[in-house]
């Protein structure tokens, strides 16, 4: 399997030399040609543009910033990936990219028989250099399944999770979760700050607490994912008395609090339905209703997917 690599900034670059390491002859490009040099002094072949590359190529792996990258790397006329991609061949994009344009770039590829492949990345630049990494992958299972040896030598957690795009929705949800997730934190951390707390004194409690102690996204298995909310572990009605508050706790100190003031909303329109005496998360129910889904998960499955990294 001959294996090219395009795309050698903080994250491609660790990739690459993990491929090398695993044993792989490489072949690389980069807009920079200094970028490369690293992997070029380790034995690694380099290639004056996407479609050389991709001539020469079996599978190609693809790290770049965001959409516009890679649709002109993968599709130039000139220089891109497809004009000189085989057919049978395999391409991964490792990037942060839309589903929307990673479908439209799939049905290209297919079109001349070469396979594309989603697989954006989750470790950052310390995961990418220890291959403490997980990859998401959305594309053909068997094509996948049958060329995964390289993503295997890049992390430790490569998944197969759905058809073309599935990778990319996985990394926006997660990203996006992050994000919002520090953005709460953040707000409420400063209003505890504010209140009188030292911030040392308040980072050593709140982080023993039963959500510091907590995976984030291993809470979902807990009513969400299985759909059951009675009886409540803790009560709805006392959850919205907690975080109003804090609410009030913000307005006294004379902190905005849009994050809790948002939640807290949410709690009373799930209260206003009835729910008061369900557990604490039912007020998630809404969002599910205002997407028109239910998540009903059999729960010896989503007890599997627990235990899975204990194995």
């Amino acid at each position: 399997m001959q294996v090219g690599f395009i795309g050698l900034g903080t994250m491609g670059a660790s990739f690459a030399t993990n491929i090398q390491k695993a044993g792989y002859d490489l072949i690389v490009h980069d807009i920079a040609r200094q970028a490369a040099q690293r992997h070029i002094d380790a034995g690694a072949k380099w290639a004056d543009s996407p479609r050389a590359l991709a001539e020469q190529c079996d599978v190609v792996l693809t790290s770049l910033p965001g959409p516009p990258e890679v649709r002109a790397v993968a599709t130039d006329a000139d220089t891109g990936m497809l004009a000189g991609m085989k057919p049978g061949s395999v391409f991964y994009d490792l990037s942060t990219n839309s589903p929307a344009v990673v479908r439209e770039i799939h049905a290209e590829f297919a079109a001349q028989g070469v396979h594309m492949l989603d697989a954006p990345v989750s470790g950052g630049p310390k995961g990418a250099a220890s291959g403490k990494l997980a990859i998401w992958v959305g594309g053909d299972e068997e094509v996948f399944n049958a060329n995964r040896a390289p993503l295997d030598a890049m992390g430790d957690a490569v998944r197969y999770i759905g058809a073309i795009g599935a990778g990319s929705v996985a990394k926006l949800v997660h990203n996006s979760a992050g994000y919002a997730i520090q953005s709460a934190i953040g707000e409420i951390f400063a209003v505890g700050v504010k209140a009188g707390v030292d911030p040392l004194a308040l980072f050593e409690a709140i982080r023993m607490g039963a959500r510091g102690r907590t995976r984030t996204f291993d809470s979902l298995a807990d009513h969400y994912m299985i759909n059951s909310y009675d009886p409540a572990d803790f009560a709805l009605k006392l959850a919205h008395k907690d975080v109003s508050l804090a609410a009030e706790m913000a307005r006294d100190v004379g902190v905005p609090a849009r994050m809790i003031d948002l939640t807290r909303a949410e709690m009373t329109e799930a209260l206003n339905r009835g729910w008061g005496h369900r557990d604490s998360r039912s007020f998630m129910l809404l969002q599910q209703e205002r997407a028109d889904i239910l998540i009903d998960e059999d729960e010896s499955a989503v007890e599997d997917v627990l235990n899975s990294d204990k194995k």
